[in-house]
């Protein structure tokens, strides 16, 4: 998120864009997600990440279609790590301890999509608009793993699959669908 990219298309000052910014997260619309970091690892980015609150309605927004987002191939990945984002806090709603929501990303550009931390423990989420998962699709849970220490409990990577499958230590393909399916 940079502020001055934002404004400068609009022709509009930078407080105002935050208002604007402020406005659209008190009504759900957007949600800012903060970076993630721990004092082990100093090369981290500590930018914050912005993901729309509705993605149905930014594809409406937009003038998105099915076919649109299949041709799209990026657009579409960004969509869906923001839905499986959203998904993810609607879930976490249930739980009694508090979820708390991050993203990592390190100087070398490896990044996790979403991080959760919960009572000290994190996991960390990576969202592919595949139907197959590769060993690099791991490497920014494994850096993450490395930055939390003894604190990491597990790497998950949410695919368009059906098998849930190991990738290494605590480190795991997950089919998208788990989000709303048992397994």
């Amino acid at each position: 998120m940079n502020i001055s990219e934002l404004a400068a298309p609009f022709q509009v000052t930078r407080p105002t864009i935050r208002e604007y910014m402020t406005l659209l997260s008190r009504i759900f619309l957007l949600d800012v997600l903060p970076p993630w970091h721990s004092n082990r690892i100093k090369r981290l980015v500590k930018t914050p990440k912005l993901h729309i609150g509705d993605t149905g309605l930014a594809c409406a927004l937009l003038g998105l279609e099915a076919e649109a987002l299949r041709r799209d191939r990026e657009l579409f990945g960004r969509l869906l790590e923001s839905f499986v984002y959203q998904e993810l806090r609607r879930l976490a709603g249930w739980r009694e301890e508090t979820v708390s929501f991050f993203h990592f990303r390190d100087k070398d550009k490896d990044e996790v999509d979403v991080v959760l931390e919960i009572g000290g423990r994190v996991a960390g989420v990576e969202v592919k608009a595949a139907s197959t998962v590769r060993e690099e699709d791991f490497k920014g849970l494994a850096k993450l793993r490395e930055a939390a220490g003894k604190k990491f409990t597990a790497g998950v990577v949410f695919y368009d699959g059906e098998a849930v499958a190991p990738f290494g230590r605590n480190l795991y393909a997950v089919p998208l669908s788990a989000l709303w399916e048992n397994y």
